[in-house]
């Protein structure tokens, strides 16, 4: 659905603005790289400086898509600071830095920024940024990922979205705490993440209040405004669980309801897998139109209505929940490590699928194996390197899946499971690359596995059925009657892969 290259090279520009008279430094600082290095999106992110908190202030208008913010952003500068870039696309009217005017230009989604004075690496700084415009209106290099509602807007994409909604540093390495408020007209409900912790209502607005205090990648930051009837009640682990379904679901109400509800248990089940739930608060949203997709927001996944429109559908739930794990929690390092996130959400719905009686584990193995060709384009694709233009390829997915249980035939059930709960410890609330997994899956297992990794995951082709690449004959016989889970998983990856 979304263009994936060439973003930060837009040739869209916004007008640059000066406040202040050209600085002179004297220090020896100089400007942070305007990206961060990502081997298929290099100019995603910034250099020469973390976030540590997002402040987000926002006033909308569902009527006119018309918004009007302020983000302070709490930053430590990890180099001397001359200059330094921030990721956003709307319309700017003011930059500060520690409280003075600073000068800025914007050309696509670069905004580059100049303070009056440099800033010293390791000394906090304070960036705050006054905008106005209409996402829906302004597209860079043919990209717009906000999605505008008949009754309000959604803020939901990846790899990009916030440079829509707010300035930030957009990349997976550089995650942040958030606290964000927005103004609607009374009558309109207002989703985020993490947890609801004010709502008020003055002179026919109503301002919402949410705030995250667990690390949190900017594209996994989100909003929902419409018309929604929200719930919120003690889910899994005593935390507060909050749903929203919004009007007009029509026949899909039922079924979705059916689904998202079960989200306390499907939190119970993986947690019984990966260990601790990593985050403070749980749930879903549904809009009525405007998404094609799921998307793993941290905390709230929020589902298509097309994922219900047969029934109930409790795979994309696990597969959305298993994120909050597998690329909430532990992200991505590069774009390019993306089988560390989509190959284990779609096992956990393998998983699932044995732990209801609907097809084991060895089951769906043997008929994704068996049912698709050595010829068949799906086998060309490596989800260890895939390519910027495959990174949500169905080989990601579901080769992913394939290669995670091909893994525990090879090492073991019980060792994967220690290799995955020893992944998820270590690297909570941090980021990964496929490399260091596999060598932490060397190491607890006491196995080498690089001719299998190879095979698996950086080799087109399909791997030949041998012992020493986890496939058993089973495998190699189409299933007379694949497991009854089989539908339900195609039909939730079929979406899942559309949106990207």
């Amino acid at each position: 659905m979304f263009k994936r290259t060439g973003l930060r090279a837009a040739v869209a520009a916004c007008c640059a603005a000066a406040f202040v008279a050209t600085p002179a430094f004297a220090g020896a600082g100089s400007p942070g790289a305007p990206g961060a290095g990502d081997p298929y999106f290099p100019e995603y992110g910034n250099g020469g400086y973390d976030v540590a908190h997002y402040d987000v202030r926002l006033r909308y208008e569902p009527k006119d898509d018309h918004l009007a913010g302020t983000t302070t952003i709490v930053a430590n500068p990890t180099q001397d600071l001359t200059a330094f870039n921030l990721d956003f696309a709307l319309p700017v009217k003011s930059i500060r830095v520690n409280g003075a005017p600073s000068t800025f230009e914007q050309r696509g989604t670069e905004l580059t920024v100049t303070p009056p004075e440099e800033l010293p690496a390791g000394r906090q700084s304070t960036f705050v940024v006054e905008y106005e415009g209409v996402p829906s209106a302004v597209e860079v290099d043919g990209l717009n990922p906000w999605i505008r509602t008949a009754d309000g807007a959604l803020a939901v994409g990846e790899p990009e979205i916030s440079a829509w909604w707010f300035p930030g540093n957009d990349h997976p390495r550089d995650k942040a705490t958030f606290d964000i408020a927005v103004d609607v007209p009374e009558g309109t409900e207002v989703l985020s993440n993490g947890v609801n912790t004010d709502t008020s209502t003055l002179a026919g607005r109503t301002t919402w209040k949410w705030r995250t205090t667990k690390p949190t990648a900017t594209y996994l930051a989100f909003l929902g405004i419409g018309q929604y009837e929200i719930n919120t009640k003690p889910g899994a682990f005593g935390q507060p669980f909050v749903t929203a379904y919004a009007d007009g679901l029509g026949d899909v109400e039922g079924a979705a309801k059916a689904s998202v509800e079960r989200t306390p248990e499907v939190l119970d089940f993986l947690s019984g897998l990966l260990g601790e739930y990593p985050f403070e608060a749980q749930g879903g949203v549904i809009p009525a139109e405007g998404l094609s997709f799921a998307l793993e927001n941290q905390t709230r996944p929020t589902y298509s209505p097309k994922f219900f429109a047969k029934g109930a559908n409790t795979s994309v739930v696990v597969h959305e929940n298993a994120h909050q794990w597998f690329g909430d929690s532990v992200s991505v390092d590069t774009w390019r490590d993306i089988w560390l996130n989509e190959g284990f959400a779609s096992y956990a719905e393998w998983l699932w699928s044995e732990q209801q009686g609907t097809g084991t584990a060895q089951e769906l193995f043997d008929h994704y194996y068996s049912s698709l060709p050595a010829d068949d384009p799906f086998w060309q694709i490596a989800p260890g390197e895939p390519g910027p233009e495959n990174i949500f390829s169905d080989a990601v997915y579901d080769r992913g899946a394939l290669t995670v249980h091909a893994l525990s035939n090879v090492i073991g059930p019980d060792a994967l499971l220690d290799v995955v709960r020893t992944w998820v410890q270590d690297k909570r609330y941090s980021t990964g690359t496929v490399e260091e997994f596999i060598e932490l899956a060397e190491q607890r297992s006491g196995r080498q596995l690089d001719e299998f990794f190879q095979n698996w995951l950086f080799t087109p082709g399909k791997p030949a059925a041998t012992p020493e690449n986890g496939i058993p004959a089973s495998a190699t016989r189409a299933a007379v009657v694949p497991p009854k889970s089989v539908a339900e998983i195609d039909a939730t990856h079929a979406l899942v892969h559309a949106h990207h």
